[in-house]
């Protein structure tokens, strides 16, 4: 059974709002997939596919017809909920990697500086117990 409409306003509304809500709909679903499908993704493409979506998610750019808030907005959906679950239980990749690299590189320029004040403190007293004392 077909369902009536009741003024031709309402059906202008429908037709007119129908392909880009429609596309508005599709393109945050891809952005999704993306974002599930590519999290672990160890190739050059899977990675890439994966940074384009949580770029596209992470963006506040108003300026692209079909950009993150925009999209929000055509679907009337809360941008911050909208991120909030797409991002919860995907972790960004690129970044985890980058944080541990930092660590690793920190911890190490941490471990060598320590060996140097600690060298040069022992050098340090080991001269001055070969210093002679003056009397007075």
């Amino acid at each position: 059974m077909m369902k009536t409409i009741e003024s031709d306003e309402t059906a202008e509304a429908f037709v007119s709002s129908g392909p880009h809500v429609a596309l508005a709909k599709g393109v945050l679903a891809q952005a999704k997939q993306d974002l599930r499908r590519f999290r672990g993704a160890t190739d050059r493409v899977g990675r890439e596919m994966y940074r384009d979506a949580y770029s596209w998610v992470a963006s506040n750019d108003f300026v692209w017809p079909y950009s993150f808030l925009n999209v929000c907005e055509a679907l009337g959906l809360s941008p911050e909920v909208q991120r909030m679950e797409l991002l919860a239980d995907t972790p960004p990749g690129w970044y985890s990697r980058s944080r541990r690299m930092a660590q690793t590189f920190s911890i190490s320029l941490r471990t060598s500086l320590a060996n140097v004040f600690a060298a040069r403190g022992s050098f340090a007293s080991s001269r001055r117990s070969i210093r002679p004392v003056l009397a007075h």
